[in-house]
């Protein structure tokens, strides 16, 4: 399999999003994010098509966005389902994740 190729977009003020893309393959997997306020983003969905499916794409996109919130200062709250998934499967990524009020973290 080739190497994940994966990039930050920004789509106006206030939206943006971390696409994969894979040397020979069609279509691409995407982050779409929302910019909730001074160093705070939603990540709001992932989609990946079907000849993205089972390449890791999606998971390499979360890391990104993960070491993308490390090196620039923001935090990640885990609108989409496959975001928190994962979440629940790092809880080492605590330092850059934050949940709405009352929800409790994954444990460690």
């Amino acid at each position: 399999m080739s190497e994940i190729d994966i990039s930050r977009e920004e789509r106006g003020q206030r939206h943006g999003r971390y696409v994969a893309r894979i040397a020979g393959v069609d279509g691409e997997a995407e982050i779409t994010f929302t910019k909730r306020g001074p160093g705070l983003i939603s990540a709001d969905h992932t989609g990946a098509p079907e000849t993205m499916r089972g390449t890791g794409a999606a998971a390499a996109l979360v890391t990104f966005l993960v070491e993308d919130a490390r090196k620039n200062g923001f935090k990640i709250l885990p609108l989409c389902p496959y975001v928190r998934a994962q979440y629940r499967k790092h809880p080492e990524w605590a330092d850059v994740m934050t949940l709405a009020p009352g929800e409790e973290p994954p444990p460690r």
